[in-house]
């Protein structure tokens, strides 16, 4: 077994295919069959599952995936020793929404790496959740909070909401703007539905880049949450009106890195992101 029989392991696991970790690993896909299948052999053990047409990790293939990850950290380690880089190093993929990344993250990742020059950071951004457990991520931050999962998870703070109405218009002349069906359990849709303007939304985004958009045309109404909208909350020709319900955030870490001292930089980091925006 040697580090690049490894690494084949994890290419499987984050693309779902052998095709897709013979691309990532510019090797051809008959040669990952081939080396996992040598793999499984020395572990005396099945590493994935076909389902859906996905190579899924089993469990014990998850525990072997922990340690698959804590040596690519030192691989990475290793790496900048002869770059003279002081300190913890490490990189490190965070999946966030566009809005958490924007207006929260991005803002003060520059503090964080000007001070530990041996961490790098990657931010997976988008509207859906990453497959946590299939490890496409370190840390996640959910506007949800899972039901279960292996990996710890915390809870970070919680967000106000608001409900914007441009003052020129009545609520029946206005666009409703809402979110997917998928995101019916979320307080925004809930409170859309209680008041009855979800059924009558023409315009529907999981981004809220786009949603703010529209309200910003003062021809639309929506819920947005408060870190978001400040400069909404300045705009006269909209009307504000605070929602009884917030939204919590929850900070997702895989296992394997709560000792781990540069991961533990990190989620240190995205706490304080956070306890800075309740105290703004």
């Amino acid at each position: 077994m040697n580090w690049d029989d490894l690494r084949i392991i994890a290419a499987v696991r984050d693309e779902g295919t052998y095709a897709g970790a013979g691309a990532r690993l510019r090797i051809d896909e008959t040669t990952v069959g081939r080396r996992l299948a040598r793999i499984e052999r020395a572990l005396g053990l099945r590493l994935f599952e076909a389902a859906d047409g996905l190579r899924k990790p089993t469990r014990q293939c998850e525990a072997v995936l922990a340690h698959v990850q804590a040596m690519s950290n030192h691989v990475a380690e290793i790496g900048r020793v002869g770059q003279g880089v002081a300190g913890p190093s490490g990189r490190f993929r965070i999946a966030a929404t566009n809005g958490v990344a924007e207006e929260i993250l991005a803002p003060r990742a520059g503090r964080l790496l000007a001070d530990h020059p041996g961490l790098t950071l990657q931010f997976l951004t988008s509207s859906e959740n990453v497959k946590f457990s299939r490890w496409q991520a370190d840390f996640a931050i959910r506007l949800r909070k899972p039901d279960k999962g292996d990996f710890t998870i915390a809870k970070l703070g919680e967000f106000s909401l608001y409900l914007f109405e441009p003052k020129a218009r009545s609520e029946a002349d206005s666009v409703v703007c809402a979110y997917p069906d998928e995101l019916g359990p979320i307080p925004e849709t809930q409170f859309l539905k209680a008041r009855g303007f979800f059924e009558r939304a023409r315009f529907i985004s999981d981004n809220i880049r786009v949603i703010k958009a529209l309200i910003r045309s003062h021809q639309a109404l929506g819920v947005l949450p408060d870190y978001y909208c400040t400069d909404l909350l300045a705009d006269r020709r909209l009307e504000a009106t605070p929602l009884a319900r917030r939204r919590d955030v929850w900070l997702l870490v895989q296992n394997h890195l709560k000792r781990d001292v540069a991961a533990r930089i990190v989620i240190d980091w995205v706490r304080d992101c956070f306890q800075e925006l309740s105290k703004g």
